[in-house]
């Protein structure tokens, strides 16, 4: 019987390049820099030493996301369940004019709204929203990430968008958490 494992050389080949998708998943999550790089290395090192049990022609992706996921939820950072919104990564649209104070100001307050409905999610919640997106993942790969049925990722996901336009709304009007 042939030896269906894969060369470490095959780990780095697929592994590296989701380097920087793992890393703002993580800061989103641990809302810590240097918590986001130790979970980022915890999950490299489980996956290198897990890499002989994964199956080839599966999806390489949702097996990395859901290492990064089990470490986080484990961890001590993980039950505190807080999650940051990375400005670095969300870069304001160029516009056609150049940018005025007051467009500055109001794209400013727009983020600093949006990170607070975020915060104010519940775990599920927010991860299912970073994995569509921020990560643009499939509902299959979310589903693979999350280990849930697909159908359940639509739902939760139409629930969470749900939940994010209301806290949206309730900041706008100037509700329980007024601007």
């Amino acid at each position: 019987m042939p030896d269906q494992r894969l060369p470490a050389a095959t780990f780095e080949e697929l592994a590296l390049p989701l380097f920087d998708q793992l890393y703002n998943f993580a800061r989103w999550l641990t809302h810590e820099p240097t918590e986001a790089e130790d979970l980022v290395q915890e999950t490299y090192a489980k996956a290198l030493r897990g890499f002989s049990s994964f199956q080839a022609g599966t999806n390489f992706r949702a097996w990395m996301y859901r290492i990064l996921r089990n470490s986080f939820l484990s961890s001590r950072t993980g039950l505190k369940t807080t999650v940051a919104f990375d400005e670095e990564d969300h870069e304001m649209l160029p516009t056609a004019e150049s940018p005025t104070p007051e467009t500055l100001f109001i794209d400013q307050a727009t983020r600093e709204i949006v990170q607070q409905a975020l915060e104010e999610l519940p775990v599920y919640f927010r991860e299912i929203l970073l994995l569509c997106e921020v990560e643009e993942m499939s509902y299959q790969e979310i589903a693979e990430t999350l280990a849930i049925p697909p159908g359940t990722v639509m739902s939760r996901l139409s629930r969470a968008r749900k939940a994010l336009r209301k806290l949206l709304q309730q900041q706008l009007r100037g509700g329980k958490h007024g601007v």
